[in-house]
């Protein structure tokens, strides 16, 4: 991978190297990992979804009683690592974090199936609970809940755009001298590319 082959605005390699993954028919080729801290360090991560990408970041949404919001409240900056495996390939993004608007959050859950809408307001996500039979009860109680509306947006559930100061685009080699281009942006908003070492 040389750096002539990159495309000087990362958003775009980005959506090349997503459609590379799709078309090569990656599992998940959505997937990211999400690390967040707290406000003492330390850190936590998951798998969340790639749910919009633009100029401005990376978009996925949660409920915003989650471990991940209440990290996010209190040290709003975020690392993603994207990992296409059968492509050798991964990118890294770290940023600062902020919410998406109401009218992003409510376009975005619109899309999703009934099932998953229902379970946004079934579910009290990473609170513990009984057991498994609790859980499908809140379910079918959300479930009637709305049996004759649209199932609208929670107000404790949206999204969050992690939005890059530093994006790394890594290429694997069996001789494990990897390529590893980061893109950083300078003061003025502009992307500079430089080589790591592997």
């Amino acid at each position: 991978m040389n750096e002539d082959e990159l495309d000087p605005d990362p958003f775009v390699q980005f959506g090349r190297w997503r459609d590379a993954a799709i078309a090569a028919q990656v599992p998940e080729p959505d997937a990211m990992v999400l690390a967040t801290a707290t406000r003492d360090g330390q850190p936590s991560a998951r798998f969340v979804m790639l749910r919009g990408i633009d100029e401005r970041g990376f978009v996925f949404f949660t409920n915003h009683g989650s471990r991940k919001a209440a990290e996010l409240a209190d040290n709003p900056r975020a690392a993603l690592i994207v990992y296409w495996e059968p492509l050798h390939r991964q990118v890294r993004i770290e940023g600062s974090v902020a919410r998406v608007t109401t009218e992003e959050s409510e376009q975005y859950f619109a899309s999703r199936p009934r099932p998953s809408r229902l379970s946004a307001w079934a579910s009290p996500q990473g609170e513990v609970i009984e057991d498994r039979t609790s859980l499908d009860a809140l379910w079918a109680a959300a479930d009637r809940r709305f049996a004759d509306e649209d199932v609208p947006l929670p107000p404790f559930w949206g999204g969050y755009r992690v939005e890059p100061s530093e994006l790394e685009f890594w290429a694997g080699h069996r001789d494990r001298l990897h390529d590893r281009l980061r893109y950083r942006r300078a003061p003025s908003g502009a992307w500079t590319i430089a080589r790591l070492a592997p």
